[in-house]
């Protein structure tokens, strides 16, 4: 949120992305209600960051799977949007020795890198050409929020002060993950995302050149 923020304030354009509505995430609260109030927290985080082009692509919440209906998709939203750069999931089956990564963020993750080279391409999903998208090859980055950062983007106090409100949108799936109040788990993850050893405020991503 942080980082999004600060490209915003730099006047980029950013637009999310997303397989799947988060509908399996709340213990307790059925997937069809949780659908709808994480896509409405969703909302509300983007707008937090000054995001206002969000989109969902539909697939099943915690049973994601890295198909070839999966890279299309998310290669015929590269070419709906155009990007320069990229930003996705670890895509790795750990964060740290210990720290399992969910099954959904690794296949997401892969997903959206292979993506981004089949998005360039004429030949592989040639009916996204019949759909009035052309092929893509403008993305000259993927940035992966990894356990293994390789750059590191300052973000600035109107950023950094932003960024905890997009995540204390997310109220009803912080509440049932910790009984703490949303707002100290959001500045404890703000603080986490953008600590760099005294260095300023920074958020660290693993980048991949195209």
């Amino acid at each position: 949120a942080a980082a999004v923020a600060e490209w915003r304030s730099r006047g980029k354009q950013v637009s999310y992305v997303l397989a799947t509505r988060g509908e399996a995430g709340i213990a307790g609260l059925p997937p069809a209600d949780a659908g709808p109030l994480r896509e409405a927290e969703q909302r509300a985080a983007c707008a937090a960051v000054g995001v206002d082009d969000l989109s969902f692509l539909g697939y099943p919440d915690g049973r994601l799977e890295e198909t070839l209906d999966l890279r299309r998709d998310l290669a015929r939203a590269i070419r709906q949007h155009r990007p320069d750069g990229v930003i996705t999931l670890n895509h790795r089956q750990t964060w740290a020795p210990g720290r399992w990564n969910s099954q959904d963020h690794q296949v997401f993750g892969r997903s959206v890198l292979n993506a981004v080279a089949v998005a360039a391409n004429e030949w592989i999903f040639p009916e996204l050409a019949g759909d009035g998208l052309a092929p893509h090859a403008g993305v000259r980055w993927v940035a992966v929020v990894s356990p293994q950062p390789t750059h590191r983007l300052g973000v600035g106090p109107g950023s950094l002060d932003k960024a905890p409100a997009s995540l204390v949108a997310h109220r009803r799936y912080l509440q049932a993950l910790s009984p703490r109040p949303v707002r100290e788990q959001a500045l404890d993850q703000v603080r986490l995302a953008t600590g760099a050893d005294g260095a300023g405020p920074q958020v660290a991503f693993e980048l991949f050149l195209t």
